[in-house]
């Protein structure tokens, strides 16, 4: 939503040697993400029809981040919902586990957004067994590159 169309993977070479895919994902989420990853918790809940993704602020009195959170996943819920996939792709590669199964079955995948107290929350649902293993793949694929700032649940 915000930043250049360059991915993480072209600041890569700017990066100190040592520097794990979690810090660049955690250094590179300003690009696509408008809210604070310090300030923030991403929490993936896998279930027998997809999973829901939140994001939280980690004080629901922080009214900015909240604001920023729940403008930030509507927009991004209306983006699935086109099949546009293209900030995940930004932040974590085009090759992202479940993200090119789920470009391709969007039309098959409900998308439902829905706001916090403290953020908001996007569910993805689907009749289709093999869109649910991608959403499942997709989402633990978000839960090893953010690290820290994330969490199943």
């Amino acid at each position: 939503m915000i930043g250049t169309a360059a991915s993480l993977w072209a600041h890569a070479d700017d990066m100190p040697a040592d520097t794990t895919r979690q810090d660049m994902v955690h250094q590179m989420g300003h690009e696509v993400m408008p809210f604070s990853l310090d300030k923030t918790s991403h929490i993936f809940t896998t279930n027998d029809t997809g999973g829901v993704q939140k994001v939280l602020a980690q004080s629901s009195e922080d009214k900015e981040q909240v604001a920023l959170i729940q403008n930030h996943l509507l927009y991004e819920s209306v983006q699935f919902q086109q099949g546009n996939f293209a900030d995940p792709t930004r932040l974590h590669g085009e090759d992202m586990p479940g993200l090119k199964t789920m470009e391709e079955g969007s039309t098959r995948i409900r998308i439902q957004y829905e706001r916090l107290p403290a953020g908001a929350q996007i569910t993805y649902s689907s009749d289709d067994p093999k869109l649910v293993e991608a959403i499942h793949d997709w989402f633990k694929a978000q839960l090893d590159d953010h690290g820290a700032d994330a969490k199943p649940q």
